[in-house]
Formats: structure tokens, C-alpha cells, sequence
């Protein structure tokens, strides 16, 4: 993980996020970082046998979102009101900003503006002990997949965002690498659960038609 500059905005750092404590979270955390450290992504995103598959997608968008936060808060002098008026992925796509509570009519931000919203509505999401149980054997409620579904297509945007709006400020400062492996670690994952509409992905499709095609080489040579 690289370092954070200490005069990082605290609008756009935000506090790496717990996995949730008294479940069996810490050891699918432990889990995750084991399977990606032997450098196998296909192995990382696969459900580990006998668990759960709500509390494997929860402590997995609580990593996803610390991975996002932390590759954003590099890009803070990159990233401005001024720079990215909209909130956008190219010429082509636009996000706008609703949370159906506190904003019900889609609205045009900024890119740090809409990020920061989304930052603020994802943390309320896993600080809410009825969406994201701390305890392990709580029930997750009846829309929990709904809202994990579209905590990924958010993050996505941002990710989006990143790459064609901000891939040449991510070269200048030697992380490319490292964005290429978050990235392609959060498609792995997305595509294995399909908690992304293919029609969202369409702004980054060429390079995740290049990330899956050599994943879908290797899977292929394995199967019978």
C-alpha cells in the first residue's frame, strides 16, 4: 500500500473502515489478504466454503471502499471543483447525484462533490447495524443485495472517473500499477457476484474485456 501525503484533504481521505467486529469477519478478512498476497485474484473473490454469502459480500464492500478512498485521496490537487465541474467517466457518460432520502431529484456535482456525497452515503450504509450487522448470525435485511448492488456501481464511477479523467495525474505519481490491480480485482469481483448492470461498465468495457479475457484464458485451461 503506498503512502498518503500528510496534507491529504480530509474531505477526501476518509479513515480506512473496520471490518466488522464480533463476526466472522476478521477471518474472511485475513482470507482475502491470504488469497490476493499468493497473487491468485480468481481464488480471492470465490466464496470460502461453508461461509456465509452476505457476510463474505459485506466484509468484501467494506475493502472494496477502502481501496477506492485511498487511491481518490492521491488525486486531491488533480481532482477539484475547478478541474471536473461534472462528475463524469469521458465525453460521454455523466453521473448524477440521488440518494432517494436526503436527495430524491438527481442533481449535477462536481466530481470531489458527488464523491464525497457517495463516500458519506456508503459509510452510512456500514455504520447501520440493520443493513451491516456487527454481530456475526444477525440477519441481514431483506435489501441488503440491492444496497450492496448499488454501493458497487458507485464505486465504479469513481473508478471511471479515475481512469479517464485522471490516469496521466496516477502515471506522474509511479501508481498505475497499483490502480490496474485494485481495478481489476474490484471486476473480478463484480462479474463473479453480477452486481454490476454490464450496461454501467460500459465506460472502462475495453479494459475490462482485456482484464477478464486473460482471466477467462487461465479459468478455461482448468475446466473440464
Amino acid at each position: 500500500m503506498f503512502g498518503l501525503s500528510a496534507t491529504r484533504n480530509a474531505k477526501t481521505f476518509r479513515p480506512r473502515k473496520n471490518t466488522p467486529v464480533g463476526s466472522k469477519g476478521l477471518q474472511l478478512k485475513r482470507h482475502i489478504d491470504a488469497t490476493l498476497g499468493s497473487g491468485n485474484i480468481m481464488e480471492a473473490v470465490k466464496l470460502p466454503p461453508g461461509e456465509d454469502l452476505n457476510e463474505w459480500l459485506a466484509v468484501n464492500t467494506v475493502d472494496f471502499y477502502n481501496a477506492v478512498s485511498i487511491l481518490y485521496a492521491t488525486l486531491e490537487e488533480f481532482c477539484t471543483e475547478r478541474t471536473c465541474e461534472v462528475m463524469s467517466a469521458g465525453g460521454k457518460y455523466e453521473y448524477l447525484w440521488a440518494d432517494g432520502v436526503k436527495v430524491k431529484k438527481p442533481v449535477r456535482l462536481s466530481a470531489p462533490e458527488y464523491i464525497n456525497k457517495l463516500y458519506d452515503w456508503i459509510e452510512e450504509q456500514i455504520d447501520d447495524d440493520k443493513t451491516f450487522p456487527q454481530q456475526f448470525g444477525s440477519p441481514f435485511p431483506p435489501n441488503f443485495m440491492e444496497v450492496i448492488k448499488t454501493v458497487f456501481k458507485r464505486l465504479f464511477r469513481v473508478y471511471a472517473h479515475i481512469y479517464h479523467s485522471h490516469f496521466k495525474a496516477i502515471c506522474s505519481l509511479g501508481e498505475e500499477a497499483h490502480l490496474n490491480t485494485c481495478f481489476k480485482h474490484f471486476i473480478f469481483f463484480v462479474t463473479h457476484y453480477n452486481l454490476v448492470d454490464e450496461k454501467e461498465l460500459a465506460p472502462l468495457q475495453e479494459l475490462i474485456d482485456q482484464f477478464l479475457g486473460r482471466a477467462g484464458s487461465a479459468s478455461a485451461a482448468g475446466t473440464q
